[in-house]
């Protein structure tokens, strides 16, 4: 089975010039690998490198209409992301990417916590464009949401209403959807 879509993944980390090979990177290969679905991985250690990756994103890569989720492996809290410990509002993200994520799927890692209003969540997603923001209300050290997001993936290529990800989501992994408190705004 051929897929025509694709995952952007930038997580954050402590220090880009140190080359680490992390949980997140090894899992995409193994997506690639396993469920033939492509990604492109990035690391960003200040809001400068989200901006310039996401940019890079936008307006070098000719096949970003093919990216159809944002994958942001990040630490922060309900509605922020900390890098090089400072927090950003999802706000101040939606206005750096003011209309550039149409019908993209944001999803966060459980590195952080995602506990949006409905007011927070639907400036997000009209300022940016995107179709969906998902993640976590739990952020669970022992347990890394890999796994499910990986399945979440494999749907998001499947179907395209958000409403039946969720349900056939919850309907396969009931048990780590519940335990991790997956959410997803839209």
């Amino acid at each position: 089975m051929v897929y025509e879509n694709f995952i952007f993944c930038l997580e954050g980390v402590p220090d880009i010039e140190t080359n680490i090979d992390t949980e997140t990177l090894q899992n995409l290969e193994h997506l690639a690998f396993e469920h033939q679905i492509s990604s492109i991985y990035k690391n960003c250690d200040t809001i400068e490198g989200l901006e310039e990756s996401l940019s890079a994103l936008l307006y070098d890569d000719h096949h970003f209409k093919d990216y159809q989720i944002i994958y942001l492996v990040m630490p922060g809290q309900e509605n922020n992301i900390c890098l090089h410990d400072y927090y950003y509002s999802l706000e101040e993200i939606a206005e750096l990417f003011e209309g550039k994520l149409k019908g993209k799927i944001v999803h966060f890692a459980n590195k952080k916590v995602l506990d949006l209003t409905s007011e927070e969540s639907q400036y997000f997603l009209d300022i940016t464009g995107a179709k969906a923001i998902s993640g976590y209300g739990i952020k669970e050290y022992n347990i890394s949401s890999i796994h499910l997001d990986k399945f979440f993936f494999g749907l998001c290529e499947e179907l395209d209403d958000v409403v039946e990800i969720v349900e056939e989501l919850h309907q396969k992994n009931y048990a780590l959807c519940k335990h991790l408190d997956f959410r997803l705004y839209y």
